[in-house]
């Protein structure tokens, strides 16, 4: 049965649990993620891509087939949709049909419920914007949202606080952009092993999100995370989801106690807890 909104609920400000699932580590990784989940009774989206789910479609299915949890794709086997200056080229055409149709089908072999949403791999500045084969081929695909948007400035992080938009400046109004926000923190601890690179503008926008170093314990990361839940709550946007990645959660917290840090503080400024499918939903009925 389809929920009905309340009104208020199109004027409170929302935050989003989302974890790019993209790799072998992040099966035991999300084991850990969900216990904590359940504790604090906190929704979640889950985006996953295809080959993870054909690799280990019963072991995904018994740990996330739970109504908190909302699964969408994270593409077939994360290859670009379009350029991008860090994470490389393009994929062919016919790829990118591939990586936008068997993410979405495998999410629904799995779980045997509609995928309603794709997050694309590394994510974009401009997410789809001026990219008309690439959002023919995700309306095509029967998708309500893309949530493409996750860079700052001539690819820059922290990710600002960007809002829920439609691309009908590109022809397609009824599909919404739901950006994620801050840092891909498995960049923000130095998992990927870029060292020292240019990611941060100068002057940054948000120098209070901008650490001295790489960070080392879950309180640092907290501080970094409130900057972004407090500037959401007291301007009261939409909403605020961070860009996390499970096999990075657990390689640098294991006990996952950043996770339980930051649920407390979402629950203390009072922002209402959803899914990207549900704030899909949301973003719709106050069109």
């Amino acid at each position: 049965m389809a929920r009905c909104y309340r009104k208020e609920e199109l004027t409170m400000t929302h935050y989003i649990a989302a974890y790019d699932t993209e790799s072998a580590d992040c099966l035991a990784a999300c084991q850990k993620i969900v216990d904590v989940h359940r504790q604090y009774e906190m929704p979640a989206t889950f985006f996953i891509t295809g080959k993870m789910l054909e690799a280990h479609p019963v072991e995904y299915r018994q740990l996330l087939d739970d109504p908190l949890f909302e699964i969408a794709s994270h593409t077939y086997s994360h290859r670009m949709l379009r350029d991008h200056p860090f994470c490389g080229p393009a994929a062919p055409g016919e790829q990118k049909r591939t990586e936008i149709f068997e993410g979405k089908a495998w999410v629904e072999r799995v779980f045997e419920r509609a995928c309603l949403g794709i997050r694309l791999g590394c994510s974009f500045v401009d997410g789809l914007r001026n990219a008309p084969d690439v959002l023919h081929l995700v309306q095509e695909a029967g998708f309500h949202y893309v949530s493409s948007v996750a860079w700052g400035r001539d690819y820059s992080l922290p990710a600002p606080l960007n809002q829920p938009f439609t691309y009908a400046a590109d022809g397609f109004p009824d599909l919404w952009e739901l950006p994620g926000h801050g840092w891909h923190e498995n960049l923000l601890k130095d998992h990927n092993r870029w060292g020292a690179r240019r990611l941060t503008l100068w002057p940054p926008e948000m120098p209070e999100a901008i650490p001295p170093d790489f960070i080392s314990t879950p309180e640092e990361e907290l501080a970094i995370n409130r900057v972004f839940l407090e500037k959401a709550a007291s301007e009261a946007m939409v909403f605020v989801s961070l860009i996390w990645h499970p096999w990075s959660l657990h390689a640098f917290d294991p006990e996952m106690k950043m996770l339980e840090l930051t649920f407390a503080h979402v629950r203390e400024l009072g922002l209402e807890p959803c899914t990207y499918a549900q704030l899909s939903a949301i973003c719709r009925v106050g069109a």
